[in-house]
């Protein structure tokens, strides 16, 4: 039996590289579930695996059905696939081994599934995942607790808007940078301290908080060191590797840069590199936030899947606000 799909042909441009395909339906395994998908979200790391900037690190045979981030109704399941039954609403991050949410079908892994948070729609719990686990994973490293002082980079992102939310659920303080439009929104999401990049210098803001999520790299990262307190935490999606995550990529020989161990040094502080990973258990954590009320999820547009690859044209203006969404 076949599916629809759409797939990367090659490394390129957008309007190149991709097409729709009929292909094979997944087969299910022992631990797996058959989503059948209802939504899925587009996300930077597709612009950037389409681009062919990921290649050595996150290498796929072509063509490949591209996609992370998916909700939809399980279908099918393996017999070890535990927690799960036929009808269930789920949403998930699935393992990079299981790219291609934009299908009508994706087999995936039970443990990297969870039940869809029940007063949101399909379209906005295809959004969650991957920025959901991404906020959540980095700001539980650094411990994000009571009465904290943290800097989030990029208020009005994906990752950076679920991270404020996320951070005020914990009673975090938190300062964010976005530009002058967005400064209202991000108001709204719960910041106390909204910094318009285009008019203000945060490091003249901020001082001696507890700790500082980078999203944004290249020098936002190393500057972090200068609004930290001393014995503050960095943790970061987009600067330089940490050796603990350079050897999950095999590099046993990587060093962190000598100025960032200089850093350190000096503030008494640590830095990390988090790169996330799929985790059904940190999903049902979002899901009881999000039902709770501390988590809304933010959507920008919704495009049906005929029009896909207008979503990622889209993406690649930089000018979402919020997640983009294919609905199938």
């Amino acid at each position: 039996m076949t599916m629809k799909s759409l797939q990367l042909l090659e490394y390129g441009e957008l309007n190149e590289c991709l097409a729709f395909n009929e292909i094979d339906k997944p087969i299910v395994r022992s631990q797996n579930v058959l989503i059948e998908v209802k939504a899925a979200a587009i996300n930077p790391i597709d612009k950037s695996i389409i681009a062919g900037n990921l290649r050595a690190l996150l290498p796929i045979p072509l063509p490949a059905t591209l996609g992370y981030d998916v909700s939809g109704v399980v279908v099918e399941k393996g017999a070890d696939a535990a927690g799960f039954e036929i009808g269930d609403l789920v949403y998930a991050r699935v393992p990079q081994e299981q790219m291609g949410t934009l299908a009508e079908f994706v087999a995936v892994a039970a443990e990297a599934v969870s039940k869809k948070p029940a007063n949101i729609s399909f379209e906005e719990a295809a959004g969650l995942p991957l920025v959901g686990l991404t906020a959540l994973q980095s700001l539980n490293h650094v411990g994000i607790k009571e009465h904290d002082k943290i800097l989030i980079h990029a208020g009005s992102g994906g990752v950076g808007s679920f991270a404020i939310q996320y951070a005020k659920s914990k009673g975090a303080y938190v300062y964010t940078t976005t530009s002058a439009a967005n400064v209202a929104w991000v108001k709204e999401l719960g910041a106390d301290r909204v910094i318009d990049y285009t008019h203000e210098d945060y490091k003249a803001i901020v001082s001696d908080v507890d700790c500082v999520f980078d999203t944004l790299g290249k020098h936002f990262t190393l500057d972090a060191f200068d609004v930290i307190k001393a014995g503050g935490k960095i943790v970061s999606v987009a600067g330089p590797l940490d050796e603990r995550s350079a050897q999950m990529f095999g590099m046993s020989d990587y060093r962190l840069p000598v100025d960032f161990v200089t850093r350190c040094a000096e503030k008494k502080a640590t830095y990390a590199f988090i790169f996330m990973h799929p985790n059904g258990a940190h999903l049902n954590e979002i899901t009881e936030l999000v039902e709770g009320g501390s988590i809304r999820p933010i959507v920008d547009h919704v495009y049906p899947f005929s029009k896909a690859i207008d979503a990622f044209v889209h993406l690649a203006s930089g000018r979402a606000k919020g997640k983009i969404i294919v609905q199938m």
